[in-house]
């Protein structure tokens, strides 16, 4: 691999180097592209307490990261219109370690806002069908979602939705109200897999309806694949993503309590993991992506364990290689798998195909050097992340980032930042 002036210029043999080159050589470790992760909640401006560009994009670089697309919530105010869209930048703009992007959001009476938005330059768009857990950001009814589909439909952009439906969870909340929720089967069975399969569901009748591009988010329930694999080969413009903790967590291991399991959608039973697995071998599911959600240790409510008070988020931007790579292993998952749902399907949802997630001639220089033997355990000071809080403390994994390179400049050297923050946005899709 040749790179000049921050991209790859050629794909070469050793012979075809040039005298005059800085060689680097790796050894027998793997050299990847740089991974794209596109569900990832950085929270600044607003809540930078929670989260901020610094500390986000820093952890990413220790986890092989070279490009974050940002979710519109959990920063004050919401990215839903365009003067927003410019405090975000403005909040970003010489705090990232590596390059990114911005979803829009697609909440209750913004629909004129979208097509502004699209133009300003956001990937796409993202909204919930339930309650968000923030009031900046409302959730879409199936009236506001008639009235915003057909706007996003028309920017071509990818609409990204959360995928629960209130009505199951309502329906069975009575049952639960005397229960300890201090037991996570208690929170578990509060976040039915009706609620996901129901709302999915609706989006796929909405996309038929309306032509829209719809991505299903942090995919937790199996229940929901057949009803997406029928669609899909409808030939509905519909895509899939999953989450580390889906993939390496289950909910028979998470010890009453232990608030920092919690997410929504909850993370469900060995068998349900082992039918994602298949779903991504099979290409039922195009891409995994972090879903970094963090939060101050108070709003975890580690003090008390109770899973129906606590946020609901896992903070993992910095190990989801070596987790997927850790479990999937165990299931002969091959590398170039691993690349294809963590760089390469990534960098299609978002539009940055030409530039990210491969290593091609014409593709930005990123990469990550990637030790896939190398053990190690999981301990705070590898977490770079802002609020030390992660259900993989403690874990043992197998593969490690040894380094990090953005545009050709290295990034994260074996958990040293040798660089100052120089992370540009990318902007590819304008309509």
């Amino acid at each position: 691999m040749i790179v000049e002036d921050e991209r790859i210029a050629a794909i070469a043999a050793h012979s075809a180097v040039p005298a005059d080159a800085l060689l680097k050589d790796f050894g027998d470790n793997f050299v990847l592209p740089g991974l794209v992760d596109t569900h990832i909640h950085i929270n600044e401006p607003g809540r930078t307490e929670w989260e901020g560009f610094e500390t986000a994009t820093r952890a990413a670089a220790a986890g092989g990261y070279t490009c974050l697309i940002d979710m519109p919530l959990n920063s004050i105010p919401a990215t839903t219109t365009v003067a927003a869209l410019e405090e975000k930048r403005a909040a970003a703009r010489g705090k990232a370690m590596v390059d990114y992007a911005f979803w829009g959001g697609a909440v209750e009476g913004n629909a004129a806002h979208l097509k502004a938005l699209a133009e300003a330059g956001v990937a796409g768009f993202k909204a919930f069908l339930v309650p968000s857990g923030v009031d900046e950001f409302e959730m879409l009814t199936e009236a506001g979602l008639r009235e915003a589909m057909p706007i996003m439909a028309a920017t071509g952009l990818p609409f990204l939705v959360h995928a629960e439906l209130p009505g199951p969870i309502e329906e069975i909340a009575p049952t639960l109200a005397n229960s300890d929720w201090r037991k996570y089967f208690n929170y578990l069975h509060s976040r039915p897999d009706e609620a996901e399969v129901q709302a999915i569901r609706l989006i796929i009748d909405l996309a038929r309806e309306f032509k829209c591009r719809v991505h299903i988010v942090h995919l937790a329930t199996s229940q929901a694949l057949p009803e997406l694999q029928r669609a899909r080969a409808a030939g509905l413009p519909i895509t899939v993503e999953t989450c580390p903790h889906y993939l390496y967590l289950t909910a028979e291991t998470i010890p009453d309590g232990a608030t920092q399991f919690k997410c929504a959608p909850p993370i469900r039973a060995a068998f349900q993991q082992d039918r994602l697995w298949q779903a991504l071998v099979d290409g039922d599911i195009d891409l995994i992506a972090t879903d970094h959600s963090p939060c101050p240790a108070e709003l975890k409510r580690l003090d008390t364990g109770n899973f129906q008070e606590a946020w609901g988020g896992i903070s993992s931007v910095s190990l989801a290689l070596s987790a997927i790579w850790t479990e999937g292993r165990s299931r002969e998952i091959s590398i170039s798998q691993v690349v294809r749902w963590m760089c390469e399907q990534p960098a299609a949802l978002a539009g940055l195909s030409s530039r990210k997630g491969k290593i091609a001639a014409g593709a930005d220089a990123d990469f990550a050097i990637f030790d896939p033997d190398r053990k190690w355990t999981v301990t705070e000071d590898r977490l770079h992340f802002r609020n030390k809080i992660s259900p993989y403390l403690g874990e043992n994994f197998t593969g490690q980032v040894k380094a990090t390179f953005v545009r050709g400049a290295l990034v994260y050297d074996d958990g040293r930042f040798p660089k100052v923050p120089d992370g540009v946005e990318c902007r590819v899709n304008k309509i």
